[in-house]
């Protein structure tokens, strides 16, 4: 198979993926009518979005550009970013930047710092080395990793809001807000759907899943949670968490990303203090909050937290998780237990 076989089925994978959830959300428990849909693709990944009501067009459109144009804010890879000029810049000068990457910058550093660094917007100079997803995945060697780990430090990020300026304070330092992004993204177009007046709808942008509005009868919203055993191409679901418009849900999960080198498999759920793939058991986490770039950031950081410092993580913000380890044991917070649904019952069970 060639490579470029290998990307388009990889491809057609993820929009698999994220349509399977989707359409038990708009099928079993969304409109019947007037209902408009769109895919798109940014953030290296599908923007898959269902909105219902009048000028469901227009919000459909204002959506997906909504992405492009944080996307062209926020991301590293993008010439001129603001994340690109930050790094550019990094040991010397301070740069001026969007309110809106200023605002994710900001809630990077206060999960980072809540989280005692097992978070860090500044985990580049240790991505780039795995390049999870590009043309060279590989394993790092350890004489890699301890030279550039001192570069990774959240400390050293500072904003100013007053004049919406930021900086890197050492040269080879980094930003890589892949972990909070897709969330945030999820919050532009929720934002775009109340702007445009439409009665509700639905986007999903990668891991992450916002809703506005409310469907028929005010009843909840039903998101199910991905089984993370099945494959992109068949993905089937642990459970369903019930959730209410204005609402977002964040899952990370050892899927997501990942490669098999010399045998073993790793994924891209990093641990910023030795830049190794986490490994404590878990297999996913999702985290339920009324902030998309939150719910992204905790999920990330819960996971690799693990489950018990990850869960108080969770509560200090009050969002609901739902973890899930590799031995097929499932924890809900007690703010989800009423709203969540094991639905999968010969592979999973409940914690007690």
């Amino acid at each position: 198979m060639t490579k470029k076989k290998k990307i388009t089925i990889s491809l057609c994978a993820v929009l698999a993926v994220i349509a399977a959830v989707l359409i038990y959300l708009w099928v079993n428990y969304g409109y019947r009518t007037q209902s408009q849909e769109s895919t798109s693709w940014a953030m290296g990944t599908y923007v898959q979005q269902v909105v219902y009501g009048k000028n469901a067009q227009a919000a459909l459109t204002t959506g997906s550009q909504a992405v492009t144009d944080l996307e062209d804010k926020i991301s590293w890879r993008v010439d001129d970013s603001d994340v690109s000029r930050l790094n550019a810049a990094a040991g010397s000068t301070w740069e001026k930047i969007d309110p809106k990457t200023l605002s994710i910058l900001k809630v990077s550093l206060d999960v980072a710092q809540k989280s005692n660094g097992l978070f860090d917007p500044t985990i580049l100079p240790i991505t780039s080395l795995w390049n999870f997803g590009g043309s060279n995945q590989r394993v790092p060697s350890e004489d890699e990793l301890q030279k550039f780990l001192p570069y990774v430090n959240y400390q050293d990020l500072r904003i100013n809001e007053a004049d919406s300026t930021a900086s890197l304070k050492k040269h080879y330092e980094g930003i890589d807000l892949g972990s909070i992004g897709k969330g945030a993204a999820c919050d532009e177009v929720v934002t775009a759907y109340q702007n445009a007046g439409i009665d509700a709808g639905i986007v999903a942008v990668g891991g992450s899943i916002g809703l506005y509005g409310k469907k028929p009868g005010n009843s909840n919203w039903s998101v199910a949670i991905r089984d993370p055993k099945t494959e992109d191409g068949n993905a089937g679901s642990i459970g369903t968490i019930g959730m209410e418009g204005g609402q977002f849900v964040s899952t990370s999960g050892t899927y997501e990303k990942e490669f098999t080198q010399d045998g073993k498999t790793y994924h891209h759920l990093l641990n910023p203090k030795n830049g190794m793939p986490q490994d404590n058991g878990l297999v996913s986490v999702s985290v339920v909050c009324d902030n998309g770039a939150l719910s992204d950031a905790l999920s990330t950081a819960c996971f690799v937290l693990g489950l018990d410092d990850g869960m108080k993580l969770a509560e200090s913000y009050q969002a609901g998780t739902v973890f899930v380890d590799q031995n097929g044991k499932v924890t809900v917070s007690s703010d989800l237990k009423g709203k969540f649904q094991l639905t999968n019952t010969s592979d999973y069970s409940m914690a007690s």
